[in-house]
């Protein structure tokens, strides 16, 4: 099956062998029905694009109205998974593109923390932020899933970090007892309800009193820190480390990996190229701006640049909170 991301520029691409979590799919006897859409590049390529769109593969909506936004950029995932054309779908997130389609679709998605699941030859942005999980219609299936893709692989050092040999029973963890004696903590000042989200918060609030009676310690307003929700909002340093992240993981983890390139793409520069000189990407219409904003910084992963946005990432989502 063709790895794309929703663009001409990688059709007919092909790597040596199966990505790790798919090998660890086969392996657990799991049967792969095909690949479902994206927005393409993992939304990781326009500002003025739609959820659930790729050149590739065209528009995914979702299912629960016409035309409805599927969220992304995990879109077919969500979308396939939630009106059952498969057990069960992978998706990948760099930020939100796991949690917010599984959201929208009436889904179970689970977020693995960086390095419980190997990434090795699935397109990346962002070595320190992209991760694989499930996406399914109930926990347990999710939880099937996970066990399956869970754990470590020489190919990713990040899962070498991991603090056991053989992952947890997450299936076995399906009980209700299972939340007893732990800690949950809701950082109040960081949920910014809008109009129309008054049925959202009451079906938080009303899991909150589930968790809560499943004998978990509910600790609430456990808020991050001013500084660090202020620079939430209003630094670039978290765009900075994904930006320079996928100039730098790109061609290094992926690119270099292929096999047959039919269209010789062999950096972000070269990806960018393609995309604007071949009309079914529909350029201008469809910009390129992320990527013009990736590479007007001039500097790689490597740089003093990076390391200062990349620390200040770790200060606000680390020892200030928690995001």
């Amino acid at each position: 099956m063709s790895t794309t991301a929703g663009s001409f520029a990688l059709l007919g691409a092909t790597l040596p062998r199966d990505s790790a979590v798919a090998a660890k799919l086969r392996k657990a006897g799991v049967i792969i029905l095909g690949k479902t859409n994206l927005s393409q590049w993992a939304n990781f390529r326009s500002n003025n694009s739609t959820n659930g769109w790729s050149a590739y593969g065209g528009q995914t909506t979702g299912a629960y109205y016409p035309q409805q936004d599927p969220s992304g950029s995990s879109s077919g995932s969500g979308v396939a998974s939630s009106i059952g054309l498969a057990l069960a779908t992978l998706g990948s997130e760099t930020s939100g593109s796991i949690l917010s389609p599984s959201e929208v679709n009436n889904l179970v998605g689970i977020k693995p923390s960086v390095g419980l699941t190997s990434r090795a030859l699935v397109i990346p942005i962002s070595e320190r932020q992209d991760t694989v999980g499930p996406m399914a219609r109930t926990v347990k299936d999710a939880a099937y899933l996970l066990q399956a893709i869970a754990g470590k692989d020489l190919d990713d050092n990040y899962t070498l970090a991991q603090p056991f040999e053989s992952p947890p029973d997450y299936v076995g963890a399906c009980n209700y007892s299972s939340l007893r004696g732990k800690r949950i903590g809701i950082p109040r000042n960081v949920i910014t309800p809008g109009e129309g989200d008054g049925p959202v918060l009451a079906a938080f609030d009303t899991a909150i009193q589930i968790i809560r009676r499943a004998g978990a310690t509910i600790v609430d307003n456990v808020n991050i820190t001013d500084f660090a929700l202020d620079r939430y909002l209003n630094s670039n340093a978290s765009l900075i480390v994904l930006e320079v992240d996928f100039i730098s993981d790109l061609p290094l983890n992926y690119l270099s990996k292929l096999v047959t390139n039919p269209n010789n793409v062999q950096t972000l520069v070269d990806v960018r190229n393609f995309t604007q000189a071949f009309p079914p990407e529909e350029y201008p219409d469809r910009d390129t701006a992320v990527w013009d904003g990736a590479l007007d910084l001039g500097f790689n992963n490597t740089s003093p640049q990076f390391w200062a946005a990349y620390q200040e990432n770790l200060e606000i989502a680390g020892r200030q909170g928690l995001l």
